[in-house]
């Protein structure tokens, strides 16, 4: 069965002007559930993540001002939110849901995580909307509970994982690639294991290419027994800052193309969503949603 986690907090933890961004976390289960594609079934709803699992990844001093609402003004505009403690027990249940996908994952193949992708919080600080960095914290939890000998994090949102390559810059199991817009956030890039900068204006065609061309050696060459799939829509054409040409269609293919590979290879893989920031909140809703219709068609 495709498992998926959600909580209504995903949607509803900021202040008014902050709204638009978060309308798809409660849009994306209503429009998968009104055509039939899930169930109510397929969701489970994750629990907070301990502070000890959260701390082989993200240090103390970080970690209590998240929990103590200790951040600075300077702090807050990095990462883009106000404080608050809803935000950031909504950045524990995304952390968890991911792990918890991992467990689901192993049994069904795949998992998905309405939320997450927090790919720019580094250890010590967030960055870029992102609080904890939740695929760093799962890989970390399987590593640590031996569940996975080899990681392969597949880094398809328009901005770099800057955060998640540099939490696993010394960390030989878990190889990070990152295909991204070169010109876009964060303009200090980090190193990932295998870096592709996008220039502005490049197209499906070109886009679809590369990845097709790339990814299946990462996956010979490193042999991963486990995957992570950030499968953010913000390199639609339509989106406000990704700068790209990719159509709905062709972020679909994207999709089906990263899924099928894996499948076949007997990976098992966790989804997050990641960015996307296109004007109408259809477009945003509708790219999300190819991803669950493929993962239930699939597995």
């Amino acid at each position: 069965m495709l498992k998926i986690a959600f909580d209504p907090i995903y949607a509803h933890p900021l202040p008014e002007g902050h709204r638009f961004p978060m309308l798809k976390y409660e849009l994306i289960p209503e429009q998968l559930i009104h055509e039939g594609t899930v169930t109510i079934e397929n969701f489970f709803k994750p629990a907070i993540c301990p502070e000890s699992v959260v701390l082989w990844t993200h240090e103390k001093a970080y970690y209590d001002k998240l929990i103590y609402q200790q951040l600075s003004a300077s702090e807050q505009r990095k990462i883009g939110f106000p404080q608050s403690p809803a935000l950031t027990q909504r950045e524990l249940i995304i952390t968890q849901g991911t792990i918890d996908c991992c467990m689901y994952a192993m049994e069904h193949g795949v998992a998905l995580n309405i939320a997450g992708g927090t790919h720019h919080a580094f250890a010590e600080r967030g960055e870029g909307f992102c609080l904890l960095n939740d695929m760093a914290t799962a890989a970390n939890y399987l590593l640590n509970n031996k569940l996975a000998k080899k990681i392969l994090i597949i880094d398809l949102d328009v901005h770099q994982g800057n955060g998640t390559a540099k939490l696993m810059e010394q960390e030989d199991r878990v190889f990070t690639f990152s295909m991204h817009g070169e010109h876009n956030y964060p303009f200090h890039k980090e190193k990932s294991d295998l870096d592709i900068g996008l220039k502005d204006g490049t197209d499906g065609a070109t886009y679809l290419n590369l990845l097709q061309s790339t990814l299946p050696r990462i996956i010979k060459e490193h042999q991963p027994d486990f995957a992570f799939f950030l499968s953010g829509v913000d390199i639609l054409s339509t989106d406000k800052f990704g700068k790209l040409k990719v159509s709905i269609d062709e972020c679909k293919q994207r999709d089906e193309f990263v899924l099928k590979i894996l499948r076949n290879a007997k990976i098992p893989v966790t989804i997050a969503m990641g960015g996307g920031y296109s004007p109408d909140i259809k477009t945003i809703v509708e790219a999300h949603c190819n991803t669950y219709r493929i993962a239930s068609a699939l597995f």
